[in-house]
């Protein structure tokens, strides 16, 4: 089983002028002790149940494309953008920017959206939930139209373009993975089934059953169910001083027993360097025997 590592608050202590060297040191350190992912939100202002609105938030490609510098094997990207953050010719041509400096280590995640304080915040568009579905499949349709040989136009009915260039292309073949995140069974795990190479789910008692929409999903649209990467946001808490090692990776087990490849989470301590240290030498190694 792989482990991720999201990095969802950049509060730290010592403020916005070490923030920069910290996170080269916590990416570093992630991508020495053999984390699969590395990922940050995309989102601008901070969210419930992380923090006040008003604490600090950086903005999330800017911040990928720092830590592809940082790093040399970690996979990069959002967990997860909203549709309606960004134009999908700006976010394909971000995320191959991404790929192509890496040397074709990022992915995509993207969903629906949610976070309506920002948009109205800073005045993004933020349309009803019906149409942020409607533009999250013609999204989807557009990356994959983008990252394919041809640059003919999009017709959609939320956007056209008229000639879908996109050169150098990505590095990743066909190109870089694509995850839907969210747990919504009707549409949200639809578009899993038909577009994404990859899920996240959080970790609730309800895994075992949305795996199975997921699975029936699949069926429907006839997709082989076992090519889709089953993530978790799994909070990667071994303790302050590692009393919570072994629980952390029985939690791991059970999920891993549930058909789940990776686990992708924060650290409750970071930017704590021994903390991330911890889950590479014990967690990791563990994780990787289920």
């Amino acid at each position: 089983m792989d482990i991720g590592l999201q990095i969802p608050d950049f509060t730290w202590p010592n403020g916005a002028a070490a923030l920069g060297a910290e996170l080269a040191a916590v990416a570093e350190t992630a991508d020495r002790a053999g984390f699969s992912h590395l990922a940050v939100m995309d989102h601008f202002f901070q969210i419930r149940g992380v923090g006040p609105a008003d604490h600090d938030m950086l903005e999330a490609y800017t911040t990928l494309g720092f830590l592809a510098a940082q790093t040399e094997r970690v996979k990069l990207f959002t967990l997860i953008t909203g549709v309606h953050y960004r134009h999908p010719g700006l976010l394909a041509k971000a995320v191959t920017t991404l790929d192509v400096l890496s040397g074709g280590r990022a992915m995509i995640g993207i969903g629906a959206g949610w976070n309506e304080e920002e948009s109205r915040g800073l005045g993004f568009d933020f349309p009803p939930v019906a149409e942020r579905f409607e533009r999250l499949e013609e999204t989807l349709k557009y990356l994959q139209q983008m990252w394919s040989d041809e640059d003919k136009p999009f017709e959609g009915k939320h956007y056209q373009a008229e000639r879908l260039l996109n050169v150098p292309q990505a590095l990743s073949k066909p190109h870089p993975p694509i995850m839907v995140g969210g747990g919504g069974e009707k549409k949200t795990l639809r578009l899993v089934a038909q577009y994404a190479q990859s899920c996240n789910l959080f970790n609730t008692p309800e895994l075992e059953h949305k795996l199975d929409v997921l699975k029936q999903h699949c069926e429907d649209v006839g997709r082989d169910y076992a090519e889709i990467t089953k993530t978790v946001y799994q909070t990667l808490d071994a303790g302050t001083n590692g009393e919570k090692t072994q629980e952390l990776i029985d939690e791991l087990g059970r999920l891993h027993a549930l058909g789940f490849d990776a686990a992708i989470g924060s650290i409750p301590q970071a930017p704590d360097l021994e903390a991330v240290e911890r889950i590479g030498s014990e967690v990791i190694p563990a994780a990787a025997r289920f």
